[in-house]
Protein backbone atom coordinates (compact mmCIF):
# COMPACT_ATOMS: atom_id res chain seq x y z
CA UNK A 1 0.00 0.00 0.00
CA UNK A 2 2.92 2.32 0.71
CA UNK A 3 4.14 1.94 -2.88
CA UNK A 4 0.98 3.47 -4.37
CA UNK A 5 2.05 7.13 -3.89
CA UNK A 6 5.46 6.38 -5.38
CA UNK A 7 3.86 4.83 -8.44
CA UNK A 8 1.64 7.90 -8.87
CA UNK A 9 4.55 10.39 -8.90
CA UNK A 10 5.75 9.59 -12.45
CA UNK A 11 2.16 9.77 -13.70
CA UNK A 12 1.68 13.21 -12.12
CA UNK A 13 4.97 14.49 -13.53
CA UNK A 14 4.08 13.17 -16.98
CA UNK A 15 0.66 14.87 -16.82
CA UNK A 16 2.24 18.20 -15.86
CA UNK A 17 4.73 17.90 -18.71
CA UNK A 18 1.94 17.22 -21.20
CA UNK A 19 -0.02 20.26 -19.98
CA UNK A 20 3.08 22.47 -20.22
CA UNK A 21 3.88 21.32 -23.77
CA UNK A 22 0.25 21.61 -24.85
CA UNK A 23 0.07 25.18 -23.56
CA UNK A 24 3.31 26.11 -25.28
CA UNK A 25 2.20 24.54 -28.55
CA UNK A 26 -0.88 26.73 -28.85
CA UNK A 27 0.39 29.93 -27.24
CA UNK A 28 1.28 32.98 -29.32
CA UNK A 29 4.87 34.10 -28.60
CA UNK A 30 3.83 37.65 -29.49
CA UNK A 31 1.43 37.69 -26.54
CA UNK A 32 3.99 36.91 -23.84
CA UNK A 33 3.82 39.03 -20.70
CA UNK A 34 6.08 42.04 -20.95
CA UNK A 35 8.40 42.87 -18.08
CA UNK A 36 8.05 46.60 -18.75
CA UNK A 37 4.35 47.10 -19.41
CA UNK A 38 2.75 49.79 -17.23
CA UNK A 39 6.21 50.96 -16.16
CA UNK A 40 8.26 54.00 -17.07
CA UNK A 41 10.95 53.70 -19.70
CA UNK A 42 14.27 52.46 -18.35
CA UNK A 43 16.91 55.15 -17.94
CA UNK A 44 19.04 55.83 -21.00
CA UNK A 45 21.07 58.55 -22.66
CA UNK A 46 21.55 57.74 -26.32
CA UNK A 47 22.51 59.67 -29.46
CA UNK A 48 20.43 60.50 -32.49
CA UNK A 49 21.40 58.09 -35.25
CA UNK A 50 21.81 60.81 -37.87
CA UNK A 51 22.90 63.63 -35.54
CA UNK A 52 25.12 62.03 -32.88
CA UNK A 53 25.65 65.36 -31.17
CA UNK A 54 21.96 65.24 -30.13
CA UNK A 55 21.22 63.09 -27.08
CA UNK A 56 17.87 61.62 -26.03
CA UNK A 57 16.61 60.49 -22.63
CA UNK A 58 13.18 59.17 -21.52
CA UNK A 59 12.15 62.77 -20.84
CA UNK A 60 12.16 63.41 -24.59
CA UNK A 61 9.39 60.83 -25.03
CA UNK A 62 7.00 62.58 -22.67
CA UNK A 63 4.28 65.01 -23.69
CA UNK A 64 3.13 63.08 -26.74
CA UNK A 65 1.84 59.55 -27.31
CA UNK A 66 4.61 57.64 -29.06
CA UNK A 67 5.21 54.25 -30.62
CA UNK A 68 8.83 53.26 -30.05
CA UNK A 69 9.78 50.90 -32.89
CA UNK A 70 12.81 48.63 -32.44
CA UNK A 71 14.30 47.93 -35.87
CA UNK A 72 17.40 47.48 -38.03
CA UNK A 73 18.34 47.27 -41.69
CA UNK A 74 19.18 43.59 -41.19
CA UNK A 75 15.55 42.89 -40.23
CA UNK A 76 13.50 41.64 -43.20
CA UNK A 77 10.16 42.03 -41.39
CA UNK A 78 11.07 45.64 -40.58
CA UNK A 79 11.31 46.36 -44.29
CA UNK A 80 7.95 44.66 -44.86
CA UNK A 81 6.12 46.77 -42.26
CA UNK A 82 7.81 50.08 -43.06
CA UNK A 83 5.50 51.19 -45.90
CA UNK A 84 2.45 50.67 -43.69
CA UNK A 85 4.04 52.52 -40.76
CA UNK A 86 4.80 55.38 -43.14
CA UNK A 87 1.18 55.34 -44.27
CA UNK A 88 0.02 55.60 -40.65
CA UNK A 89 2.34 58.54 -40.11
CA UNK A 90 1.17 60.38 -43.24
CA UNK A 91 -2.56 59.62 -43.03
CA UNK A 92 -3.21 59.40 -39.27
CA UNK A 93 -0.31 61.42 -37.89
CA UNK A 94 0.93 58.50 -35.80
CA UNK A 95 4.08 59.45 -33.93
CA UNK A 96 6.83 56.85 -34.42
CA UNK A 97 10.29 57.02 -32.91
CA UNK A 98 12.86 54.45 -33.97
CA UNK A 99 15.11 52.57 -31.55
CA UNK A 100 17.81 51.36 -33.89
CA UNK A 101 20.51 48.78 -33.27
CA UNK A 102 22.90 47.22 -35.74
CA UNK A 103 24.03 43.62 -35.55
CA UNK A 104 27.29 44.43 -37.32
CA UNK A 105 28.42 46.48 -34.33
CA UNK A 106 28.39 43.30 -32.25
CA UNK A 107 31.79 41.61 -31.76
CA UNK A 108 30.29 38.37 -33.06
CA UNK A 109 29.51 40.01 -36.39
CA UNK A 110 32.46 42.38 -36.80
CA UNK A 111 32.40 46.16 -36.88
CA UNK A 112 31.70 49.01 -39.31
CA UNK A 113 31.79 52.77 -39.27
CA UNK A 114 28.97 55.07 -38.17
CA UNK A 115 28.86 56.68 -41.60
CA UNK A 116 28.25 53.29 -43.19
CA UNK A 117 25.43 52.57 -40.73
CA UNK A 118 23.88 55.95 -41.53
CA UNK A 119 24.12 55.31 -45.26
CA UNK A 120 22.47 51.90 -44.95
CA UNK A 121 19.64 53.41 -42.91
CA UNK A 122 19.20 56.26 -45.39
CA UNK A 123 19.03 53.81 -48.29
CA UNK A 124 16.43 51.63 -46.57
CA UNK A 125 14.23 54.55 -45.55
CA UNK A 126 14.44 55.96 -49.08
CA UNK A 127 13.35 52.62 -50.49
CA UNK A 128 10.52 51.69 -48.12
CA UNK A 129 9.42 54.96 -46.52
CA UNK A 130 10.38 56.83 -43.37
CA UNK A 131 7.79 56.73 -40.58
CA UNK A 132 10.13 58.09 -37.89
CA UNK A 133 10.23 61.48 -36.25
CA UNK A 134 13.81 60.53 -35.37
CA UNK A 135 15.91 57.45 -34.61
CA UNK A 136 17.60 56.76 -31.29
CA UNK A 137 20.84 54.79 -31.74
CA UNK A 138 21.02 51.95 -29.23
CA UNK A 139 24.73 51.42 -29.86
CA UNK A 140 25.35 48.55 -27.45
CA UNK A 141 21.73 47.31 -27.24
CA UNK A 142 21.62 48.06 -23.52
CA UNK A 143 18.27 49.83 -23.74
CA UNK A 144 16.80 47.09 -25.92
CA UNK A 145 17.86 44.52 -23.33
CA UNK A 146 16.37 46.62 -20.53
CA UNK A 147 13.11 46.70 -22.46
CA UNK A 148 13.09 42.92 -22.83
CA UNK A 149 13.57 43.03 -26.60
CA UNK A 150 14.20 39.62 -28.15
CA UNK A 151 14.44 40.67 -31.79
CA UNK A 152 12.94 43.02 -34.32
CA UNK A 153 10.55 44.48 -35.06
CA UNK A 154 9.08 45.17 -31.65
CA UNK A 155 6.89 48.10 -30.64
CA UNK A 156 6.25 49.92 -27.38
CA UNK A 157 3.19 52.16 -27.10
CA UNK A 158 4.12 54.93 -24.67
CA UNK A 159 1.59 57.39 -23.25
CA UNK A 160 2.15 61.12 -22.83
CA UNK A 161 3.37 60.56 -19.27
CA UNK A 162 6.15 58.27 -20.45
CA UNK A 163 4.48 55.03 -19.30
CA UNK A 164 4.75 51.93 -21.49
CA UNK A 165 1.18 50.81 -22.13
CA UNK A 166 1.78 48.02 -24.63
CA UNK A 167 4.66 45.86 -25.84
CA UNK A 168 3.88 44.34 -29.22
CA UNK A 169 6.25 41.73 -30.62
CA UNK A 170 6.24 41.44 -34.40
CA UNK A 171 5.23 43.71 -37.26
CA UNK A 172 2.36 46.17 -37.34
CA UNK A 173 0.14 45.55 -40.34
CA UNK A 174 -3.39 46.71 -41.07
CA UNK A 175 -4.99 43.87 -39.11
CA UNK A 176 -2.77 44.35 -36.06
CA UNK A 177 -3.27 48.10 -36.15
CA UNK A 178 -7.06 47.97 -36.43
CA UNK A 179 -7.58 45.24 -33.84
CA UNK A 180 -4.83 45.81 -31.30
CA UNK A 181 -2.35 48.67 -31.47
CA UNK A 182 -4.48 51.35 -33.11
CA UNK A 183 -7.39 51.36 -30.62
CA UNK A 184 -5.03 51.80 -27.68
CA UNK A 185 -2.96 54.45 -29.44
CA UNK A 186 -6.03 56.47 -30.41
CA UNK A 187 -7.47 56.13 -26.91
CA UNK A 188 -4.26 57.47 -25.38
CA UNK A 189 -4.16 60.35 -27.87
CA UNK A 190 -7.76 61.24 -27.02
CA UNK A 191 -6.97 61.13 -23.30
CA UNK A 192 -3.92 63.35 -23.77
CA UNK A 193 -5.94 65.79 -25.88
CA UNK A 194 -8.70 65.84 -23.28
CA UNK A 195 -6.27 66.76 -20.55
CA UNK A 196 -4.81 69.51 -22.71
CA UNK A 197 -8.29 70.79 -23.54
CA UNK A 198 -9.28 70.87 -19.87
CA UNK A 199 -6.10 72.74 -19.00
CA UNK A 200 -6.82 75.31 -21.66
CA UNK A 201 -10.40 75.71 -20.44
CA UNK A 202 -9.22 76.32 -16.89
CA UNK A 203 -6.78 78.92 -18.13
CA UNK A 204 -9.49 80.75 -20.07
CA UNK A 205 -11.87 80.68 -17.10
CA UNK A 206 -9.11 81.98 -14.87
CA UNK A 207 -8.44 84.85 -17.22
CA UNK A 208 -12.11 85.72 -17.47
CA UNK A 209 -12.49 85.59 -13.69
CA UNK A 210 -9.48 87.82 -13.17
CA UNK A 211 -10.75 90.54 -15.52
CA UNK A 212 -14.18 91.69 -14.28
CA UNK A 213 -13.16 95.30 -14.86
CA UNK A 214 -14.05 95.17 -18.53
CA UNK A 215 -17.79 94.81 -17.97
CA UNK A 216 -17.65 97.26 -15.08
CA UNK A 217 -15.96 99.82 -17.29
CA UNK A 218 -18.62 99.42 -19.97
CA UNK A 219 -21.37 99.82 -17.38
CA UNK A 220 -19.71 102.96 -16.03
CA UNK A 221 -19.46 104.45 -19.51
CA UNK A 222 -23.14 103.67 -20.19
CA UNK A 223 -24.11 105.30 -16.91
CA UNK A 224 -22.04 108.37 -17.75
CA UNK A 225 -23.66 108.64 -21.19
CA UNK A 226 -27.12 108.41 -19.66
CA UNK A 227 -26.28 111.08 -17.11
CA UNK A 228 -24.97 113.45 -19.79
CA UNK A 229 -28.06 112.90 -21.91
CA UNK A 230 -30.37 113.57 -19.00
CA UNK A 231 -28.43 116.68 -18.00
CA UNK A 232 -28.70 118.04 -21.51
CA UNK A 233 -32.43 117.68 -21.42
Amino acid sequence: MKKAPLVAIPLVLFSLLVIFLFKGLFSDPRELDSQVQDKTLPAFSLPDLMKPEVTYTPEDLKGKVTILNVWGVWCVTCAVEMPYLTQLKNEQNVHFVGLYFDQDLDPDFGTKTLSRVQQEVTDMLSRYGNPYAYNIFDVYRDTSLDLGVTGAPEHFVIDAEGIIRMHHIGDINERVWNSKVGPLYNKLVAEASGKTGNDKKVDVDAVMASEPTLSNTLNEKNNQSTAITQGGD
